[in-house]
């Protein structure tokens, strides 16, 4: 059980720190290009958030084949899991993109 909690918990942060480092990066290179940062940030955030999820999860096709395979086999609990994997990663993603949100729209409102 804390191998799964280990993993979930891993997820999340991956998710959320590769949409936040990513946007955060994306708007130091903005301001380098002499562009409006919050732009390229909220862009770049909903751009990646999919990808965030991929890499946190582990990979586009070995997840999907885990869920496949015991599904078809009858094993609901390890497929279960592979399924809280990715919406642990989603909601990581969706937060910090809903941070990225926030700090751009506080940005402007000034």
């Amino acid at each position: 059980m804390t191998t799964f909690l280990t993993k979930l918990t891993m997820d999340f942060f991956i998710a959320f720190g590769i949409v936040l480092g990513g946007s955060m990066l994306g708007g130091i290179a903005a301001v380098f290009i002499l562009q409006p940062p919050a732009v390229y940030m909220l862009k770049i955030a909903g751009n990646i958030k999919i990808w965030a999820m991929v890499a946190a999860v582990g990979g586009t096709i070995d997840p999907l084949r885990v869920i496949e395979f015991n599904f078809t086999e009858g094993y609901l609990s390890p497929a279960i899991k592979q399924i809280l994997y990715f919406i642990v990663a989603f909601i990581g993603a969706q937060m910090a993109y809903q941070l990225i949100q926030w700090i751009c729209e506080g940005a402007g409102s000034s």
